[in-house]
Parts: C-alpha cells; structure tokens; sequence
C-alpha cells in the first residue's frame, strides 16, 4: 500500500474502500470482504445510513484498530452548530463503534460552516478526530474557510475522475497543504467509462481493466481513491492496482479525457444548494 501524508503528519492509506449508496443490510458484508481483501481505509458518513454495518464489520475483523484508519462525515448544521457538531460526533461514534476518527470531513460546504469547523477544531485539538477536513469545497469556499480558521483542513473530498480531472485545483490546495480525495472515481459509470477506447487500450498493455487504469491514475497523482463494490472479486481487483505504473505519455493521453465540468450536481448552484443545505439529518 502506498500512503499520503496529511498536514497533520498522520499517513493515510491511498486507496480505500467507500461505502456510499451500499444499503445498509448489505454494507456489514461488503466492509468485512473489502478488509479481507487488504483494504485498511474505510469512508463512510451520517447520511449514508450504515455506520453501526461499518462498525460490525470492524469489530468482527480481528483488525487492530490502529492498524484502520477510518473517515466518516458531519452533515449540515444549523447554529448553535458547534453543540450539534459534537453531538452528531458523538453519535457517529457510536454507532461505528469507536473510540476515535482518524479523519471527520464537513459533508457540504453549507450551513453554519465555521461553527461546525470551530467544533471540529476542537475536537482534532482532543484527539478525538486525528484529523479534520471537509468535503465537496470549491476554491473560493476552501480558501476563505482557511484564512478565517486556525487548523488548516487535512482533506478536500471533491468529485474527481477522468472526466472531471481537477489538476489546477489539486496544485493549489497542495499549496495549502490540504489532500485532495476523490469520490466518483468511477463517474458512475457515465460518458461510458468502463468501455472508453483510450483506457482499455491502456490497460491492455499493463493486463489490467479500465477501473484499475483509473485508480493506478488517480493514486499516482496523489490523489486518494474510495471506489465502491459489493463483490469480493471486484474488490480485490480495484485492489490490485500498485505492481504497474502509467508512463507520462499515457498519463498525458488520459489528461485529454477531461471536460471541466462535473457530471453529477454544481455545489454552487443554489438549486443545488437549496436541496442539501435544507436536508436534515435526525442524530
């Protein structure tokens, strides 16, 4: 496994497992085959509905604990945002089962933003999150949130795949020392992706598909991968990504692919906003 080293100093695995839209029922099994399989991060949040699964698949896996390092994200609150942060921590603890985060993201960039952060901060200045970050940050909001606050966030989870790149904005949060992780890494699919010529073709050099080309892409920029499954053969195969490395000629062709634009939803779009920014969660 290869890591990323957070501004923190905590290395962080990257390439994990993501359990995002895995039904809860399902989600116990699908953890416990993904660790089976190697995987040591584990990302999941309070909206996706199956921490407690998360939380007895750790605990059934005989795994060490400081041998995991796991994520799990704060949704919107509302002021007084920094009692209801530590609450929705404290429940999200619960329910996975721990003592610890290793990493607590914001979800959405909405709501009472810098109550939440400042109940983050303190909970990362306890040890209680190793470390803090957020999710879903576009520039402007990333950068504001970083000169207004003491604790620099260690992540930035953003949609990010061969369609949606995100390279100008990789380079400048590594300015600010902030990671970048990718969720969709897969674009769902979309614009074809699992059959593009360009990345078959690649990973027909290498004996490999276009899910390992795309995660051998994204972890060698630096970038930290979560891809989803819920079958164990395909769990190890997004595993098995690190015995191959893209030439920078290959990685210039894959640079082509990208359109700039998300292919999923516009965190500034205030419809966009008005959907997430009004959802609660019960904690």
């Amino acid at each position: 496994m290869q890591y990323a080293t957070l501004n923190t100093g905590v290395d962080m695995p990257l390439l994990g497992f993501g359990v995002y839209q895995i039904p809860a029922e399902d989600t116990e099994r699908a953890v416990s085959d993904a660790l089976a399989a190697g995987y040591r991060l584990l990302d999941t949040a309070a909206a996706y509905g199956n921490e407690e699964a998360v939380g007895r698949a750790i605990k059934s896996s005989g795994i060490a604990r400081e041998d995991l390092f796991v994520t799990t994200k704060l949704w919107v609150q509302d002021a007084p945002a920094e009692d209801n942060t530590r609450r929705a921590y404290e429940t999200s603890l619960h329910k996975l089962g721990l003592d610890h985060l290793d990493l607590y993201l914001m979800h959405q960039p909405f709501g009472d933003v810098y109550g939440q952060w400042r109940a983050m901060e303190a909970l990362n200045r306890e040890g209680l999150a190793k470390a803090i970050g957020v999710a879903n940050f576009y520039p402007d909001r990333l950068l504001d949130l970083i000169v207004n606050n003491d604790i620099v966030p260690a992540v930035n989870q953003i949609e990010t795949h061969p369609f949606f790149q995100r390279a100008d904005y990789q380079a400048l949060m590594g300015e600010h020392g902030v990671r970048i992780q990718s969720w969709g890494g897969f674009a769902e699919g979309r614009n074809d992706l699992f059959t593009n010529r360009l990345l078959a073709e690649i990973g027909k050099e290498y004996g490999k598909s276009v899910a390992q080309v795309v995660l051998r892409w994204l972890t060698q920029r630096g970038v930290i991968a979560i891809p989803k499954s819920v079958r164990a053969e395909r769990m190890a195969e997004n595993f098995d990504v690190f015995d191959f490395r893209l030439t920078d000629g290959q990685m210039a062709q894959i640079a082509t692919l990208d359109t700039g634009s998300s292919l999923f939803f516009d965190h500034r779009d205030p419809e966009i906003v008005a959907r997430l920014g009004g959802h609660r969660l019960d904690v």
